[in-house]
């Protein structure tokens, strides 16, 4: 019921925002095609609260590189996990913008490549303990003027990955996604996300075993247009676990500012 209100309050507020640039943010948990235009930079944070008291934040920085063709960007992440807190592994991103460079394009593609450095001490569950590997492919398609969607397909590996007690196995994952994005003002957003996971967790040397996850996400955002250029979208929803997450409850808290 608490979260419920405090969606309604949300929406109220947002729905009081008159500025007119349109939003053309990430997802919260499903990767947007959109690479940054010339000369624009966009610094992102997310929080999400699982109802056990585990959270994780997330730093991510971009930048084009040049041209809108092609995008730099790193994140960085802090996680609290089994009452232990620390930094997580760092993503150093590149992407290349393949389809909707042009005004009027219908659909975005923009695949990336992620060097995934081992900033996060495994000793402690925050990190994997070696050097990995992400590919992710997003495509985004505006079906009409209201309504936009995303989809997500992606693939993590990571060569002798270790658990807690230092035991080392290769590791990988596979992601899927998609979000539906309601376009009910050109500065306020509803937005449905589908996120599934299946990644694998090292249990001995050499041997691994397969973990699954399966999230729905509704959520709202907004933006603030400032005179300045910049542009300023919050955004808050409410992740339910379904299947083998059932019984998962949280709270994702987004903030972006771009100039």
């Amino acid at each position: 019921m608490k979260k419920v209100l405090f969606l309604s309050i949300f929406v109220m507020l947002a729905m009081s925002v008159h500025a007119q640039q349109a939003i053309e943010d990430n997802s919260f948990l499903i990767e947007e095609a959109y690479n940054q235009e010339k000369g624009v930079i966009q610094y992102i944070n997310t929080f999400y609260r699982q109802r056990n008291g585990d959270f994780g934040y997330s730093f991510t920085n971009e930048m084009p590189i040049k041209v809108q063709r092609h995008q730099f960007s790193y994140t960085i992440n802090f996680v609290r996990s089994d009452g232990r807190n620390g930094f997580g592994d760092t993503y150093i991103n590149y992407r290349y913008q393949i389809l909707g460079l042009k005004e009027g394009d219908k659909v975005a593609l923009a695949p990336r490549f992620s060097l995934i450095m081992p900033t996060g001490k495994y000793k402690r569950g925050a990190g994997a303990g070696a050097v990995g590997y992400q590919v992710n492919v997003p495509v985004s398609v505006k079906v009409s003027k209201k309504f936009v969607t995303h989809w997500n397909a992606g693939m993590t590996v990571t060569p002798h990955a270790r658990n807690e007690t230092g035991d080392r196995a290769t590791t990988t994952g596979f992601n899927l996604g998609q979000s539906t994005i309601f376009l009910a003002k050109n500065t306020f957003n509803v937005m449905f996300e589908t996120s599934w996971n299946r990644n694998q967790n090292v249990i001995s040397p050499h041997i691994t075993k397969p973990e699954y996850s399966l999230l729905l996400n509704p959520g709202i955002r907004w933006a603030y247009n400032l005179k300045s250029g910049m542009q300023i979208v919050p955004g808050i929803a409410v992740p339910v676990g379904v299947g083998p997450s059932r019984g998962e409850r949280g709270i994702f808290l987004y903030l972006s500012f771009e100039k």
